[in-house]
């Protein structure tokens, strides 16, 4: 009974409420108090739903507040935030009422701090790849054997100190530059796009080391500036870029012609090649040095077994059989020029006996009387000649001379007349008046009938001013 006047006293101060009209309730004063807050915390239970909406929770170490982000306030931003982004939110405070609790209907965000980075990162990330500076047909090939370094990094980091320890380790002789710049801080990406170009400028390297030790993502910046992605791009000495640690990545590194994981592994890339063929090369010396020693083993046996031959172990048994040849030769090669000389030597006293019975000065004088007849002969004869024309000689006494030279006289004009007869005849003034001689090509005769000819066989023709060749198509025979 008690109890019961206690709650009818309550009710008659407060006013009972249904759990909509207290949640209506304080959702307007909620509103009221709160029309417009701005928020810091960190993203965790992110989640973006199909209609567009975006729902997570911001949070801090002492509390947490549920967020929404309607469709058309989520279209406007440039990146989605992920769960673990800090973020900035500028909201307005409301109550959901199916589920009780307060939330923040946020208008606008920011990426705070880190974020901020990670944020203009992905959109120069977006802005390069249109530029196609990350394309592979740019990249340029690395050289196998590069004799001069050169280095784009902090002279006291512990990047330098790892690179020249693993290049002086493997291989003297090597010429490294160090161009120094500030890695990070306010002015280092300039300092770094001005050394590169510098070594471009001067041609002073092979290929180029840039990069830095390990840091956070504010320290690594600098590798993340457009200018330094430029100056790269345009370089047109190869580079090799490694900053930080295996698990960091740089816009730097995606436009470089080779990316390492560390400084260290970036000094072992750019003498990887040259180590490779060194250690080809000393495999190939251990393989021939093998090959020619055993080839010598080999040869060495073989000689020892050629050493323990019976044929070997004395000269008369290796050479007694070609020396008793040797003499044979030579007595068939004596007795083959005695009979040479024998047959000579008869064959020259048949010549001395041939020449004996030959007796020149006989045969001369024997030609020497020969002569003389023949002369007493000739006069005999002249006289006979003369004899039949004396009678047309107007002076008896002439001598003897002028009978000759009336003689030699007629016997021209006779020769002339049977001169002029022989070259009416002659077949070469036969040929002037247009006719022709043929010639068989095989056997060389004159043709005079057709039946010395056969079909296809080749003839010369004797024209008055040379000569044809021709092949006989078709015989016709008169």
């Amino acid at each position: 009974m008690a109890l019961s006047k206690t709650t009818e006293k309550a009710s008659a101060r407060f006013p009972i409420l249904t759990v909509s009209q207290l949640t209506q309730a304080i959702k307007l004063e909620l509103e009221e108090k709160f029309p417009l807050v701005q928020v810091r915390g960190e993203v965790s239970n992110f989640r973006q739903q199909s209609s567009g909406h975006l729902y997570f929770t911001l949070k801090d170490s002492g509390a947490q507040v549920s967020a929404v982000m309607f469709r058309a306030d989520a279209a406007l931003i440039k990146q989605i935030p992920k769960d673990g982004a800090e973020l900035i939110v500028e909201a307005e405070l409301s109550l959901y009422p199916p589920r009780g609790n307060y939330q923040l209907v946020v208008r606008k965000l920011q990426y705070a701090g880190v974020g901020e980075l990670l944020l203009r990162l992905e959109e120069l990330k977006v802005k390069i790849h249109k530029k196609g500076w990350f394309a592979k047909e740019h990249k340029k090939p690395i050289p196998a054997f590069p004799k001069r370094i050169g280095i784009v990094s902090s002279p006291t980091g512990a990047a330098i100190r790892d690179i020249l320890n693993v290049l002086t380790r493997r291989f003297s002789g090597l010429n490294i530059i160090l161009n120094p710049v500030k890695v990070q801080g306010e002015g280092a990406a300039k300092e770094i796009a001005e050394a590169i170009e510098q070594f471009n400028e001067h041609s002073l390297a092979d290929v180029l080391l840039v990069g830095r030790g390990g840091g956070s993502v504010e320290d690594l910046w600098a590798f993340n500036e457009e200018i330094v992605a430029e100056a790269i791009f345009h370089s047109k000495i190869p580079i090799i870029c490694a900053v930080g640690h295996e698990i960091d990545h740089c816009i730097a590194e995606y436009v470089a012609d080779l990316r390492a994981p560390t400084p260290s592994a970036a000094a072992e890339l750019v003498i990887s090649e040259k180590q490779s063929y060194i250690n080809t090369l000393q495999n190939i010396h251990e393989q021939i040095r093998r090959s020619v020693f055993h080839l010598v083993q080999n040869n060495r046996q073989r000689l020892n077994g050629f050493l323990r031959h019976p044929l070997l172990r004395s000269s008369h048994a290796l050479l007694g059989s070609r020396m008793q040849q040797l003499d044979d030769l030579r007595e068939s090669i004596d007795f083959a020029m005695r009979r040479i000389l024998d047959k000579k030597q008869m064959q020259n006293t048949n010549f001395r006996d041939r020449l004996a019975t030959l007796q020149p000065m006989a045969k001369i004088r024997s030609f020497r009387k020969e002569l003389i007849r023949l002369n007493r002969s000739l006069d005999s004869k002249m006289l006979q000649l003369i004899r039949p024309y004396k009678k047309h000689l107007t002076q008896k006494n002439l001598q003897m001379d002028r009978y000759c030279f009336k003689l030699l006289s007629l016997k021209t004009e006779r020769l002339q007349v049977l001169s002029s007869q022989l070259n009416s005849i002659d077949p070469k003034n036969l040929l002037k008046k247009g006719y022709s001689i043929l010639f068989s090509e095989k056997k060389s005769l004159v043709i005079s009938t057709s039946q010395q000819l056969k079909q296809s066989e080749k003839i010369r023709i004797l024209l008055s001013d040379g000569e044809l060749s021709a092949t006989l198509k078709d015989i016709e025979s008169l």
